[in-house]
């Protein structure tokens, strides 16, 4: 993938959500957030657990949308937005929450010219939120996507893996010169960078991602 930059010399800089700039998964915590709300919903989520364990060796990620589908049920567009908000509001106010180094770096990009995307499988409003609540401006947000259905919010665009790769080409980004991330399953975005930077990784996941691309490339720890 060609890694020149853009014309006028604008470098473009991916950065990867949960793992990278926040602690965990953000809308992980979320939809924890919404069991522990109804106890109506762990029920349903038990009698589901059958289907689970079938289900689950073979394709986790199905498994993912189905709890994500009963998280929430009955949960409209505006619901789902208001619910956002408070809980983006209760995130922020944990500063052990967030990645300061992270943070710092995305800010060093931001001043220094860089075309500064954030791509990541945290649904778009979501992630959207802290980003503001942070107050980090001069940044693109591509992210997974819910639509609003009959029965409630369901799981739209997932943005993960090659997923990223193709939303970025979809918004016209087809090369890119530093990417962040923390993650494997983000070896397409780390191989079309020219400066791949792996973040917090182990040992045993340094050498996966290295020989999967075989060179070595940049960690960094992050506290």
């Amino acid at each position: 993938m060609d890694s020149t930059a853009q014309p006028g010399g604008q470098r473009v800089v991916l950065f990867d959500f949960d793992g990278v700039l926040v602690r965990g998964d953000t809308f992980g915590l979320f939809m924890r957030a919404q069991y522990a709300r109804a106890w109506w919903r762990k029920l349903l989520a038990a009698a589901a657990l059958p289907w689970l364990l079938v289900v689950w060796p073979f394709s986790w990620r199905r498994g993912l949308r189905t709890l994500v589908h009963i998280g929430l049920l009955g949960v409209g567009e505006r619901r789902y937005h208001e619910l956002g908000e408070a809980f983006v509001h209760t995130l922020v106010r944990q500063p052990r929450r967030f990645f300061r180094e992270g943070l710092f770096a995305l800010r060093r990009h931001v001043a220094a010219g860089d075309r500064v995307v954030v791509v990541t499988g945290c649904e778009e409003s979501l992630a959207r939120g802290v980003l503001q609540a942070l107050g980090i401006d001069g940044v693109e947000l591509l992210a997974s996507r819910l639509v609003p259905t009959r029965f409630g919010m369901r799981s739209g665009w997932h943005n993960v893996g090659a997923r990223k790769v193709a939303l970025l080409a979809e918004h016209g980004i087809e090369a890119w010169q530093v990417a962040y991330s923390d993650s494997i399953q983000d070896l397409p975005m780390l191989a079309g960078a020219a400066q791949a930077v792996l973040v917090n990784g182990s040992p045993k996941l340094c050498k996966r991602v290295e020989n999967a691309m075989g060179h070595s490339i940049a960690h960094v720890h992050w506290d």
